[in-house]
């Protein structure tokens, strides 16, 4: 591929010219070359691999114009997401690392002289960029960060350990975040974001870690001892908790873009290897249950584009998304628990051949999982949902579920149809447990709606329908779930009188 010639041209593409070049180019590297499996299995990328994809400049939908980007459009970002979710689910997350964990945030949030210097260099000298918030100790709990700064002549000092970042060691740029050093020793409450220049040195790779799956993106442990220059701290509009909100809501929002397009791969594997695959004299796809599968995995591509459809028209950037825990939340759970649970139908249905490693039946049950685990634990979202969401009931003075849904913004169109599973009144203060079930009905409740206005805005009826009726089973199935009273009971020292073989045979 002659990269100049593509520089050239991308710069003054149409987006249909733009994503239709881009699609061909991955089906070129992942669909149709001899080495694709050698290029699944290696850790990371090799370079031709990178050569060729950052020349069509995937990167360039997440900034603007203004510093030779394609405008920061989100609809064409969640395209971006897609196409490359389609051939390679790694690769989609490299994109959506850079875009929504660094390039969004600096665009937002960074001073003028940070943006020229920074956000240009992506379409130009091809940089990556990355996000650093995990911390050893402090995982989901990251308002516990240890790593600090203090402030001095020459910038923002800052010390400390972080650990599964993509792109450890490959990116360019770092989105550092620290807790300032008082005078007293003690570290502030709030949370700054720093952009580091890795050319200035002060983060070391202390650890590479072997990842389970995700093999392509580089993960690890870094030390951070670095000096950043004043004008690259990153400008909150209130305070750095309430940005870094902003940051992390605006990313899951995201999460549709990655999701749709691994879906739709899981879809068109699934249906081809049915349609081909002949058992018992007939076609898999004959088969009640093959079919069953099937069509949840095509629910599912039916939520995920409606969830598309949602992001691009309410988290542009010019959006504060700060407040947004409810859809943010909601979809990041939805999104990742789907694509999991799509992987796993596939896997069943390819059978053992789908077990073998470079498979992509095997590879996507490995690769999505941690999905479920990064930018916050489906089981930590989910209660997080049910507690904004019982909150905005306490101040509403309304405890019959169904009565508040019907009145919210974001329900108001699914709670009618699900007002049997929905009637009943909200012990404000249930379990952790429960907290987590009804999260996974309310997540559901809120993509039923999502997938109603989806169908009034022209989407096929056929597809919109029957996922209306996979979700109404999905709520059924997660309140019934939400109504078992037992008690978890954990036996702690069970060894003594537990052993089978003791009791058997006297």
């Amino acid at each position: 591929m002659d990269y100049t010639s593509v520089k050239t041209s991308v710069a003054h593409l149409n987006f249909t010219e733009f994503i239709e070049n881009y699609k061909k180019v991955l089906s070129d590297l992942f669909s149709e070359r001899s080495n694709l499996e050698e290029i699944s299995l290696n850790r990371g990328l090799p370079p031709f691999v990178m050569r060729d994809i950052m020349a069509c400049e995937p990167l360039s939908v997440f900034i603007s114009k203004e510093y030779n980007g394609r405008g920061g459009n989100v609809q064409e970002a969640l395209s971006v997401l897609e196409a490359t979710s389609y051939e390679s689910l790694p690769l989609s997350l490299m994109v959506g690392i850079n875009g929504a964990l660094f390039l969004q945030p600096v665009s937002i949030y960074g001073s003028e002289e940070a943006k020229n210097n920074v956000l240009s260099s992506f379409t130009s000298e091809r940089k990556l960029g990355g996000l650093m918030i995990t911390e050893p100790d402090f995982g989901s709990d990251a308002l516990k960060m240890k790593t600090s700064y203090d402030t001095s002549s020459e910038g923002y000092h800052l010390k400390g350990t972080k650990h599964w970042a993509g792109l450890t060691g490959w990116a360019d740029y770092w989105l550092l975040t620290g807790r300032e050093m008082n005078k007293d020793g003690d570290l502030n409450r709030d949370i700054d974001f720093f952009i580091h220049d890795n050319t200035k040195k002060g983060i070391e790779v202390s650890e590479v870690y072997q990842n389970l799956g995700l093999y392509m993106l580089p993960y690890g442990k870094n030390e951070v001892d670095a000096v950043i220059p004043h004008g690259y701290k990153l400008i909150p509009k209130s305070n750095g908790i309430t940005m870094m909100l902003d940051i992390l809501h605006r990313s899951r929002l995201q999460f549709p873009g990655m999701g749709i397009g691994f879906v739709r791969r899981l879809l068109d594997e699934a249906i081809d290897h049915c349609k081909n695959r002949i058992v018992g004299g007939s076609p898999l796809i004959s088969y009640d249950q093959v079919k069953h599968r099937i069509s949840k995995i095509q629910s599912y591509y039916t939520v995920l584009s409606a969830m598309c459809a949602y992001t691009s028209e309410n988290a542009g950037m010019d959006k504060d998304l700060s407040r947004s825990d409810v859809p943010a939340n909601a979809i990041k759970t939805i999104v990742t628990d789907y694509m999991q649970d799509a992987a796993q139908s596939l896997l069943q249905l390819v059978g053992a051949k789908g077990y073998r490693l470079n498979h992509i039946a095997g590879r996507s049950v490995v690769d999505s999982r941690p999905y479920q685990i990064f930018e916050g634990s489906n089981d930590i979202l989910y209660q997080q949902l049910s507690e904004s969401v019982l909150k905005m009931m306490r101040k509403a003075k309304q405890s019959n579920l169904y009565e508040f849904l019907n009145n919210y913004h974001l329900s108001v169109k699914s709670a009618q149809i699900l007002k049997d599973s929905l009637d009943f009144s909200v012990d404000m203060k249930i379990a952790q447990r429960k907290l987590v079930q009804l999260g996974k009905i309310l997540g559901r409740v809120l993509s039923l709606n999502m997938v109603i206005e989806l169908g009034e805005k022209g989407f096929r009826s056929d597809m919109i329908n029957h996922s209306i009726e996979n979700l109404k089973i999905e709520v059924r199935s997660a309140f019934a779930a939400y109504q078992t009273d037992t008690l978890p009971d954990i036996v702690i020292d069970y060894h003594e009188e537990s052993s089978w073989a003791n009791i058997t045979g006297k």
